[in-house]
């Protein structure tokens, strides 16, 4: 029985790869570039011959090693099978079965919002909890549903995509998917930033935000020094992340949602802001989950990866 385990985090620039014993102790972590030239053709053999070198390099035996799991920027199904993985040119195809036939391992695939879910769970800020939501607000906002203990994926892999519920009418720009009005253009670090812009255009009131460059942490910052512009815009957000994280809960009846991505180096202050909206939002069976913080930062993905083959 194999003793070694290996995670990948597929980045649009940069893979993330990682070593792990079997109880989830990291051994080693290491990158490569992710080459996205002729549709990404290279990407999966890259990665292949990067997790065979480090085997090598330890002296595993294919024998030691339990398997290898890789998470992904695109909708991935409970077969491997990823449904356009758009930055890296990918069209449909099994990532699991090819990944195995070129590095000779078991291999095992998943959204990469959905198995940096299943890191948290196991080795961060969700150890101790099975039905949990992970919310990553970064660049967009991305989303990992975990019921006891198990991914939740949907048919095509698209299950917790939640930065692309609707919640706002007459949104005039649009999402980065092509709606307009959805989650992520309000409580991701791009959401914060299009929310001050508006907020700092129709006031005329002193604010610091209008002498340094607008970004998630400088509103966050100025949130914390008490300026009145900045609670305002945190107020928004946190009003509409609220209530979004409320709909979510309704459905999912959560233990836990744990918040990760840029914008959670603000702290515990965005609960200040999230929490009392979600409150007035959700279903009274749902008002007790909890809210926590992401440990595991950039490292999620290869912990989730790694898991992703230990629950198979």
């Amino acid at each position: 029985m194999g003793r070694y385990v290996f995670g990948v985090d597929l980045g649009g620039t940069t893979v993330k790869l990682g070593l792990f014993q079997a109880d989830g102790e990291a051994l080693d972590k290491w990158e490569i570039p992710t080459r996205t030239e002729n549709n990404g053709e290279k990407i999966l053999p890259d990665i292949a011959e990067s997790i065979l070198e480090k085997a090598a390099q330890k002296n595993l035996d294919k024998a030691d090693i339990i398997g290898v799991g890789i998470g992904v920027p695109g909708p991935v199904d409970g077969n491997g099978v990823v449904y356009k993985a758009v930055n890296l040119g990918w069209g449909v195809f099994n990532i699991s079965e090819t990944l195995s036939q070129l590095c000779g391992l078991p291999a095992y695939a998943g959204n990469d919002a959905n198995v940096a879910a299943l890191g948290e769970m196991w080795k961060g800020g969700g150890q101790g909890y099975r039905s949990l939501v992970a919310v990553t607000l970064g660049t967009g906002i991305g989303g990992g549903v975990i019921v006891d203990g198990k991914l939740l994926t949907g048919c095509t892999g698209a299950g917790g995509e939640i930065g692309h519920i609707h919640i706002m009418d007459d949104e005039p720009d649009a999402c980065g998917c092509g709606k307009h009005g959805c989650l992520e253009q309000y409580g991701s670090a791009t959401g914060i930033v299009r929310l001050a812009n508006r907020t700092l255009a129709s006031t005329t009131q002193d604010t610091i935000l209008r002498s340094s460059e607008i970004s998630a942490k400088s509103v966050f910052d100025a949130v914390k020094a008490g300026d009145a512009v900045a609670i305002q815009i945190a107020q928004q957000f946190g009003e509409i992340l609220g209530k979004g994280l409320a709909i979510i809960a309704s459905i999912l009846n959560p233990e836990l949602f744990v918040i990760g991505g840029g914008v959670s180096k603000a702290g515990e202050v965005l609960f200040e802001y999230i929490r009392p909206a979600y409150e007035k939002y959700v279903f009274h069976g749902s008002r007790k989950t909890e809210f926590a913080l992401a440990t595991l930062g950039n490292d999620a993905g290869i912990y989730g990866a790694a898991k992703l083959v230990l629950d198979k």
